[in-house]
C-alpha cells in the first residue's frame, strides 16, 4: 500500500465516523427551523450541542491519532493524548477508562501507536466494558499495553492480521486503516505488536519500542 491508498483510508474511516454527529447537527437544525414549542426547542439545541461536541472529539482525536497533531516537534503531550481518547470514549459511558503512562510526553510515533490500538481496542469492545491504556517510558524504550474487558470481545481477524502482518489479503478495507498504520508506526520503529489469543476473555495488545536514533 502506498501513501495515497493510505491517505484515502483514512479519510474513508474519518468520514464514517463523522457521519453520525454531523447527520445529527443538519437533523437539529432542519427541526430548529420548523419548531416554534420552547421546550421542544430546547431539545433540539441540546441534540446540536451534544453533535457538536462529538464531532470536535472525534476530530481531536483523528488529528493526533493520524494526523500531523503535535507540529514538527518529536513528543506528543500525553495529557493531550488522554483528553483525545476520553473525548472519543468517555462522553457515551459506555466503556469506562483507565490512563496509566507514565510521564507527560511520549514519542510522537509511540503516541500515535498508542491511541490507534487503543481504539482498536475500543471498538472491540461491542457491549462496553473497560479499557485500560498504559505506557511507559524506559531510557528510550517504549512499552505500551492496552487491555480490554467486557462482555464481548469482537476484533475481527482481518484487524488482528493487518496489526501483525500488515496485510488482510489485496486489499485494505477502511476500517482496517487504523490497524494498518499501527503496524507500519511499530515496523518503522523497529518494534512489533502481540495480542492474546483470540479465545482470551480478556483482550490484550502490547507494543515495544526500541529506542530511537
Amino acid at each position: 500500500m502506498n501513501a495515497a491508498d493510505l491517505a484515502s483510508l483514512l479519510c474513508s474511516r474519518l468520514c464514517h465516523d463523522l457521519m453520525s454527529p454531523v447527520g445529527a447537527l443538519n437533523n437539529g437544525i432542519e427541526l430548529l427551523a420548523d419548531e416554534t414549542d420552547p421546550e421542544m426547542r430546547e431539545k433540539c439545541l441540546e441534540l446540536l450541542a451534544d453533535s457538536a461536541r462529538a464531532s470536535a472529539n472525534k476530530l481531536k482525536f483523528f488529528r493526533l491519532a493520524f494526523g500531523a497533531a503535535g507540529g514538527f516537534g518529536e513528543e506528543i503531550d500525553t495529557f493531550e493524548a488522554q483528553a483525545a481518547l476520553e473525548g472519543v470514549f468517555g462522553p457515551e459511558k459506555r466503556i469506562e477508562l483507565g490512563w496509566m503512562v507514565a510521564g507527560d510526553k511520549l514519542p510522537k510515533g509511540a503516541a500515535k501507536l498508542l491511541l490507534n490500538l487503543a481504539l482498536l481496542a475500543g471498538d472491540a469492545l461491542v457491549r462496553g466494558g473497560r479499557l485500560d491504556v498504559g505506557a511507559e517510558n524506559r531510557d528510550g524504550e517504549v512499552e505500551l499495553v492496552i487491555r480490554a474487558e467486557g462482555p464481548r470481545i469482537l476484533l475481527d481477524p482481518a484487524l488482528r492480521q493487518t496489526l501483525t502482518t500488515g496485510s488482510s489479503g489485496d486489499r485494505v478495507e477502511p476500517r482496517a486503516a487504523g490497524a494498518w498504520l499501527a503496524h507500519n508506526l511499530a515496523s518503522e520503529a523497529g518494534g512489533s505488536i502481540q495480542l492474546s489469543d483470540p479465545e482470551s476473555d480478556v483482550l490484550l495488545i502490547g507494543a515495544t519500542l526500541p529506542p530511537q536514533g
